[in-house]
């Protein structure tokens, strides 16, 4: 963690280090005895106005839901009294994807809007993109934008691929706009371009926030660090896929976007040595828990280096391999990311504890308030590398 301190303000450019193999895995879905579990399973009320649409005056003042899915039960926090709930030689894992400035406006030949959200570069000029309000185009069409004429190359459902007047990264982080989740009804500032960014963030690539990382300040890493809280990175980019709701009410039925993850030498290694030393590996956000387990399930027996795509669905059913704890924010009713939270503690626990929550006030999704999870049962044996399960 004191390295990390010293290091928020890094920086590296490119992407160039994350491969291209996809990840495969099998959906297991729980059966309850109503039968197998279904989208609707996952739903709850939400009051419109618990929908955080700003950032907090300082990130650490979040509010802080600490659940026990083992035996159901739950304490009101705040985000500050972290240090006091982990103990010395805990890992936390956090991931330094940097938000791209994604979103685009543009204008057709017709002279109508239309909006673009990076997805994906790809070599070259070449994007993935998603289109906001793409009736009437074509292939060969050529839109305006303020950075210069973007081409529709093709479709790539549910993208599509164009050609941009520079390299991807360069041509968005010049003329692109913070690319704030739907749901927060207003136009991005300034001060989102800070906020919604986590203080480590330094691999360009991500089109939504790892939001579990905002509510981290250099005061609350600072105090981390003094309890002797160690710290290791991954990396995985927050696709623009991550809002795409279930369509269907069967969860087989749904294929989960892909992202592009790394997990390291270094992070196996630091994972081994909380193992060995009988410490828990917090994962801070569904990315870091989705491209551990992702690695898991890539290297075997033992956990290994591992980089490339994963499109794996966590859903109820699934038994975690590295994982003894989970740093959340509040997630959309019938949501992936809700999903895997269920599948760390358990539905029943979980539900139980957003309406808590929502009796409570708590703020929700990316600028709103934290839970800290812990399993409803104990991560498989998975051995990391150098180091025992």
């Amino acid at each position: 963690m004191a390295e990390l301190v010293d290091a928020v303000d890094s920086k590296s450019t490119g992407l160039a280090h994350l491969g291209s193999t996809p990840s495969e895995a099998t959906i297991v879905i729980a059966i309850t005895p109503s039968g197998r579990i279904k989208r609707s399973d996952f739903d709850f009320d939400l009051p419109v106005e618990l929908i955080a649409q700003a950032p907090l005056a300082r990130r650490s003042a979040s509010r802080l839901l600490l659940l026990d899915g083992a035996h159901g039960l739950w304490q009101d926090r705040h985000i500050e009294q972290l240090p006091a709930l982990l103990a010395p030689g805990d890992l936390l894992v956090l991931n330094d994807t940097r938000v791209v400035p994604a979103r685009m406006p543009a204008r057709k030949p017709s002279g109508g809007r239309i909006e673009l959200l990076l997805e994906r570069a790809l070599d070259g000029r070449r994007a993935l993109v998603q289109l906001r309000d793409s009736k009437s185009v074509r292939p060969g069409m050529a839109l305006q934008t303020a950075g210069g004429e973007v081409r529709l190359i093709a479709r790539r459902a549910p993208f599509w691929e164009v050609e941009l007047p520079a390299e991807a990264l360069a041509f968005f982080d010049a003329h692109g706009l913070v690319p704030l989740p739907p749901y927060i009804e207003r136009a991005a500032d300034k001060l989102d371009q800070e906020r919604y960014q986590s203080l480590w963030a330094r691999v360009p690539g991500a089109v939504a926030a790892p939001t579990a990382s905002l509510h981290f300040d250099h005061a609350l890493l600072a105090a981390l660090a003094a309890r002797g809280i160690h710290s290791s990175l991954i990396t995985l980019h927050v696709g623009a896929g991550t809002f795409q709701p279930l369509r269907s009410e069967s969860l087989e039925a749904h294929v989960l976007h892909s992202e592009r993850y790394q997990v390291d030498a270094a992070t196996v290694a630091a994972i081994a040595a909380a193992r060995a030393a009988g410490r828990r590996v917090v994962a801070v956000g569904t990315t870091v828990a989705r491209a551990l387990e992702s690695a898991a399930l890539a290297s075997g027996p033992t956990l290994a280096p591992a980089h490339g795509d994963t499109a794996l669905f966590i859903v109820p059913g699934y038994r975690f391999q590295v994982i003894d704890a989970l740093l959340t924010n509040f997630h959309l009713p019938q949501s992936t990311l809700l999903m895997l939270v269920a599948a760390f503690a358990g539905l029943p626990q979980v539900l139980a504890a957003y309406a808590h929550a929502v009796r409570e006030g708590y703020r929700f999704f990316s600028y709103g308030d934290a839970m800290l999870v812990f399993p409803q049962a104990p991560r498989d044996g998975l051995a990391a590398a150098g180091g025992a399960a």
